[in-house]
């Protein structure tokens, strides 16, 4: 165990109270799939009491009416769309497709042995910084960071004679932020920019249109040195340091890479490569297309080119590791990972009734106007406006933990607003993925923050949520004072957040 704190301070048992009692609030929220039901509902409702409220457009000064669907009209469409909405839930194609090709290089071990390599390259020195690069990396596998890092910190941490609460928390920290910044493309960006596109829809269908999978791109992969910088020195010179000696008796063995392993890695890495050239052929070449490059068919199928730069290396590691022996094998791989999606497939049919009510019944549209306006007669602007939509994102993910969950909710309505006061739909993303990033740590409704507290237990049995939050507060902070300090610099120098995304509408 850790040798033996000091009490808390009295400021400190406040904020775990506070904290507990985010957690049993959060815990009385229905499960996500029944609480996109309800807000189907609550639209339904609504729609018929503010039947008669209307705004005008003051671009274009077309009238725009809340429409009915508590009537008999409204029971037709919601009876006649349901298959359709489901099927044109924006994001459950990109995401299924994305998935299959992550999935296949998840099951086959590619993913794991990829982590482990990039940890295990990184001098003593470095660790730290490793782990959190790694982290931050491991995002282009969506989940599978938060449970392979984390007790891998740990292990490696303890294994040079370190707290391994501290590696453990450093990777932690770097899989959380890594949503909001990463040197590749993502099943993450693929989905938040589908919600981005079908918000922007409400009020510029064009400029919809001209928004792509790499919006945050730029942004995101400087994000990447911010991380990793800020992560290693929370870590070095905070964490650790206030956890202690750790005088626990478990010894840690580091699982190195095996022979077949490595050459599995080679062989993929060659894979990869060759796959990614020809990418980069198609994407100069037959699928060049005309105009700018960014409206080009290549960066129009960015999902499929992702499925497939992760389908041809897994499938390369799997044969050589004799994870697949033959097309069945495959076959069960594949479908592992369909299974493992279930649980998102279900949630995106009540989501998309959701999405799809909101849209029919122009209540984003009229709330986007009436919350511009409201913002407007309140002198809300600039950095005042940046940080109200960032801390209110904060404030819902500790009470919902999916990120495409969130923006399915809050895209439809700010993204509208920050568009009527001059921010274009790729930077107010932009602000969601931070605000999620910082705050994903230490919200216990996280889906794997029950995991690496079990994770954490090994080292201290007593080990409970308080411990972890408060571990992981400092890193929250930091992240979210550095990354408003980059964004400060950003706005001012108006540099575009990514190819072809505007910080201004």
């Amino acid at each position: 165990m850790s040798e033996k704190k000091a009490t808390p301070s009295s400021p400190r048992r406040l904020l775990f109270r506070i904290l507990d009692g985010i957690e049993w609030l959060g815990n009385k929220l229905p499960s996500p799939l029944l609480l996109f039901a309800i807000l189907a509902l609550i639209v339904v409702i609504i729609s018929g009491i503010f039947s008669s409220v209307s705004v005008t457009n003051p671009t274009s000064g077309e009238v725009i009416q809340v429409k009915n669907l508590f009537s008999l009209s409204g029971l037709d469409y919601i009876f006649n769309s349901a298959v359709e909405n489901f099927i044109g839930f924006p994001p459950l194609g990109a995401v299924l497709v994305t998935m299959l090709g992550i999935g296949l290089a998840e099951q086959t071990g590619l993913i794991n042995s990829s982590l482990k390599g990039i940890v295990f390259s990184f001098p003593n020195r470095l660790l730290t910084a490793a782990l959190v690069f790694a982290g931050v990396m491991s995002s282009v596998a969506v989940n599978a960071g938060y449970v392979v890092l984390p007790p891998l910190g740990a292990v490696l941490f303890l294994g040079l004679g370190r707290h391994p609460l501290a590696g453990l928390a450093a990777a932690f920290a770097g899989v959380s932020g890594g949503f909001g910044a990463n040197l590749a493309l993502t099943s993450t960006d693929a989905v938040l920019q589908e919600l981005t596109v079908e918000a922007t829809r409400t009020l510029d269908p064009a400029y919809a249109e001209t928004i792509t999978v790499t919006m945050n791109y730029f942004f995101a992969a400087v994000s990447v040195l911010l991380v990793t910088i800020v992560g290693t020195l929370v870590t070095d010179k905070i964490v650790e340091p206030r956890l202690g000696r750790y005088e626990g008796g478990e010894n840690g063995e580091i699982d190195e890479l095996t022979s077949l392993e490595k050459r599995g890695m080679r062989l993929a890495g060659i894979g990869f490569l060759f796959t990614f050239l020809l990418m980069a052929y198609l994407s100069f070449g037959p699928l060049r297309g005309e105009g700018a490059y960014i409206d080009s068919p290549f960066f129009n199928a960015l999902v499929f080119v992702i499925f497939i730069l992760f389908l041809v290396p897994g499938l390369i590691y799997g044969i050589v590791v004799k994870e697949i022996k033959n097309d069945k094998d495959l076959t069960k791989l594949l479908g592992k990972t369909m299974a493992s999606m279930s649980g998102y497939i279900a949630l995106a049919f009540t989501a998309g009734q959701f999405i799809a009510y909101f849209r029919e019944t122009n209540l984003g549209t009229v709330i986007a106007f009436k919350g511009a306006d409201f913002l407007n007669s309140t002198g809300f602007d600039g950095i005042g406006l940046i940080l109200t939509f960032l801390g209110l994102t904060m404030v819902v993910n500790f009470f919902i933990g999916s990120s495409s969950a969130k923006w399915t909710i809050l895209a439809p309505v700010f993204v509208p607003i920050m568009m009527n006061l001059g921010y274009s739909p790729e930077f107010t993303t932009l602000l969601y993925r931070i605000a999620d990033s910082v705050t994903n740590m230490i919200t216990p409704l996280l889906l794997y923050f029950p995991v690496i507290i079990a994770f954490a237990q090994r080292y201290d049995k007593k080990l409970g949520i308080g411990t972890l939050i408060s571990m992981m507060i400092p890193y929250s902070v930091a992240f979210l004072l550095a990354w408003l300090v980059m964004l400060l610099v950003w706005v001012l120098l108006g540099i575009p957040v990514g190819p072809g995304a505007p910080i201004s509408y």
